[in-house]
């Protein structure tokens, strides 16, 4: 989903449109972890992400992202998401490329458990990753160049977690 309404551009709304995109769970099982994570798409309810964290085997992160979708957000500054979370730190993630060695650029925001809210994720906020690791030499996030979003727990506390998003926006400068 890909609409426009005035200063705000909704990418994906859950409630309205469950089944506008796939979604592609990855987790730490890549390398031998043994995390597990579910992404659902409830019709008028939201997605839901959720699963269990383990730092078994070297793990400890579980994530999912949208299957390839063009997004140019030239003009926006931030991204705009309704969660309602358990309490945990998660990271909302951004490709600006489908190959496999391209960075992941990545922001963090907390969860109040059981509490709907919005966060603002500015784009100069967003910091490249590679498996992990904070890149120093990656160019800058290009809002023109969105090809998946999602979402990233890796916060190092094993255990159950769920994160429920009602919708993903991008946000142009408020004048």
């Amino acid at each position: 989903m890909n609409r426009s309404s005035g200063p705000e551009q909704i990418l994906f709304d859950f409630k309205v449109s469950p089944d506008s995109h796939a979604w592609q769970i990855i987790n730490d099982d890549v390398m031998g972890g043994v995390s597990t994570s579910q992404f659902r798409i409830r019709a008028q309810e939201g997605a839901v992400f959720s699963g269990s964290l383990s730092l078994a085997n070297n793990g400890g992160f579980a994530s999912v992202r949208s299957l390839p979708v063009r997004l140019d957000l030239t003009g926006c500054d931030s991204f705009l998401l309704r969660v309602r979370g358990d309490g945990r730190r998660y990271k909302f993630t951004v490709r600006t490329s489908t190959r496999f060695d391209a960075p992941l650029y990545q922001c963090a925001f907390g969860t109040r458990p059981d509490e709907w809210e919005e966060h603002r994720l500015v784009f100069t906020d967003f910091v490249p990753t590679l498996r992990g690791r904070l890149l120093a030499d990656a160019p800058q996030f290009d809002p023109a160049q969105v090809c998946s979003v999602g979402f990233l727990i890796s916060d190092r506390q094993e255990g159950a977690f769920q994160l429920e998003i009602s919708w993903i926006m991008a946000s142009r400068p408020i004048p």
